[in-house]
């Protein structure tokens, strides 16, 4: 999958995306932005494809953009964390349970409810 940079600047009108300084495009609402940018391609290049295109909007706002960028980066992180988390947790709550403890002592040493137990046990 090809993946597309695309400078995403507001203006009074919506926001201006930026493909390459050679093609650029509008839209009203960012939530259009991937889409516009696809019907804008598609129009440029008709030959290709571009809906499987993964679209990255970089917004242009100054530091502020900076930052809009790294509270991304951060919630990824924490969407990775969070997976291996719950992986670990399955793998200790089936060994605990191999070991023959109790759900609620499960539970206990986990610090997560009965129920958190039984739904990572898979039952």
């Amino acid at each position: 999958m090809k993946t597309l940079n695309v400078k995403a600047r507001p203006w009074r009108g919506g926001w201006e995306l930026e493909i390459d300084p050679e093609n650029i495009t509008q839209v009203r609402k960012l939530r259009n932005a991937r889409q516009q940018v696809i019907d804008f391609l598609d129009t440029v290049e008709s030959t290709i494809d571009h809906s499987a295109f993964e679209i990255v909007l970089v917004p242009d706002l100054g530091e502020l953009g900076n930052e809009v960028l790294a509270a991304r980066a951060a919630t990824r992180r924490a969407a990775e964390l969070q997976k291996a988390a719950a992986s670990q947790t399955r793998l200790v709550v089936s060994e605990l349970r191999a070991q023959h403890f109790s759900g609620g002592d499960i539970a206990e040493l986990l610090g997560v409810s009965v129920g958190r137990v039984s739904q990572l046990a898979g039952k």
